[in-house]
């Protein structure tokens, strides 16, 4: 039985979430500026830096990842014709024949150094491919951290790197994408924006795939980031609940512990955006939205189907969420489910809004405050690492606060006027 939602509730619950747990929608721009800042005064002639996870999704909250995404600018990848040609960029053609939709594999086609790349790749066919494995191996050996995935980790496991490719070109696999919807979300804008920056190539290949070690898997990761940052504050809100459920009760289950992921839930949030109007993702509809999300989540869960938003031939649960585990996954959900919205309680970031939440008042200074507060203990200012490999300079973050203070952004000026604390560990 549901129980019956007043918008009272849900706005209440909106403001919650706004006050207590990811920061007013102002507090996300910041964020996000502030990374796109800093991004751009790391990167330089050889490497792109770019900050991906929830954090450069402009979520600072409990258990958010802090992911970097590195792009070598001297190695390149084309699918079909070379849009223009560079003899000091070496360049890798897609092989896409026997592999998994989402994943590929990398010839070398032209290198003016071969010899210095025969360490990454494998002959196979009498061609030289590129070996993602042999890649973060020689990554590994030349810094201090371990191989997580596709990342590569820094000692202390305070954030992941991803050594990555560019494709400059949208990949045909994911051309259906582009006239797929006709909705009002994504706009034409957005998506050629998205389009005009290409892929990603992440050293990872399909688990047990017999060519596994010389596969590549294809990263939406700026598109990704185009599209977040697109959505309404409350659209925003349904995917850090759907994070909360899983992170703070979910896995708190060991059955359940590595079946689910976060790229899940955003990618239920893109198709669920895709179907429905814009002008139902408001404050006085969150619950509504919310519960959407979440039951597209147990429905995937019960068909062993979740389809990559981009090329939807690539069933990201496959092979996955199988067997006892799903059936293990299940139950839990259902149990969920089975409270409706109140299921979001089980959290103890969320738990104590229960007394309150008929007479919730906030104060707009209050929420400011609580803004700056979290600015200032953010990941994004106190972003070191004994690891020479994976630090950020001192002269980035005082050049990346130059800028912010020459930006015309008032209220970005207004959060360093605060003495900045002692660092934290969150």
């Amino acid at each position: 039985m549901e129980d019956s939602v007043t918008p009272n509730i849900s706005i209440a619950l909106y403001h919650y979430l706004c006050q207590h747990i990811v920061g007013s929608e102002d507090h996300v721009k910041q964020i996000r500026m502030m990374n796109a800042v800093r991004d751009n005064l790391s990167s330089n002639k050889e490497v792109t830096i770019i900050t991906s996870g929830s954090f450069g999704e402009g979520l600072d909250m409990r258990g958010s990842d802090f992911d970097i995404m590195m792009v070598l600018r001297h190695l390149e990848v084309y699918e079909d014709v070379k849009l223009q040609f560079n003899q000091n960029i070496t360049y890798f053609s897609i092989e896409k024949d026997d592999v998994k939709p989402g994943y590929v594999q990398l010839r070398l086609d032209y290198s003016q150094f071969p010899r210095k790349l025969f360490k990454w790749c494998e002959e196979q066919n009498g061609k030289l491919n590129l070996s993602s494995t042999l890649y973060k191996q020689w990554f590994i050996q030349n810094s201090y951290g371990t191989i997580h995935g596709p990342c590569l980790s820094d000692r202390t496991g305070y954030f992941d790197i991803a050594v990555c490719l560019h494709c400059k070109t949208w990949i045909s696999p994911a051309v259906q994408w582009i006239t797929r919807s006709n909705n009002s979300w994504p706009s034409h804008n957005v998506k050629q924006s998205i389009i005009k920056h290409g892929v990603l190539l992440v050293p990872i290949g399909v688990k047990g795939s017999p060519n596994e070690e010389l596969e590549w898997r294809v990263s939406f990761s700026v598109g990704e980031k185009f599209l977040i940052n697109t959505l309404t504050h409350t659209q925003l809100l349904c995917y850090v609940l759907l994070k909360i459920i899983l992170k703070d009760v979910i896995t708190s289950f060991s059955e359940c512990e590595d079946l689910l992921c976060s790229y899940f839930l955003k990618t239920i949030v893109f198709w669920i955006s895709e179907e429905l109007p814009q002008s139902v993702w408001k404050p006085d509809y969150i619950i509504q939205c919310f519960m959407r999300c979440f039951s597209r989540l147990v429905y995937c869960v019960e068909h062993s189907v979740c389809l990559n938003y981009f090329i939807p031939e690539n069933n990201m649960f496959e092979n996955k969420i199988v067997g006892r585990s799903r059936e293990v996954l299940l139950e839990k959900l259902y149990m969920l489910h089975s409270y409706n919205w109140r299921c979001i309680l089980f959290s103890d970031q969320i738990h104590n809004i229960n007394s309150s939440i008929f007479n919730f008042h906030i104060e707009p200074h209050t929420l400011f405050a609580k803004d700056v507060e979290k600015i200032l203990t953010s990941k994004l200012l106190h972003f070191a690492n004994d690891n020479s490999t994976f630090r950020t300079s001192n002269t980035v973050n005082e050049r990346t606060m130059m800028s912010l203070f020459s930006s015309d952004s008032s209220t970005c000026k207004d959060i360093y006027k605060f003495p900045c604390p002692a660092q934290t560990t969150h």
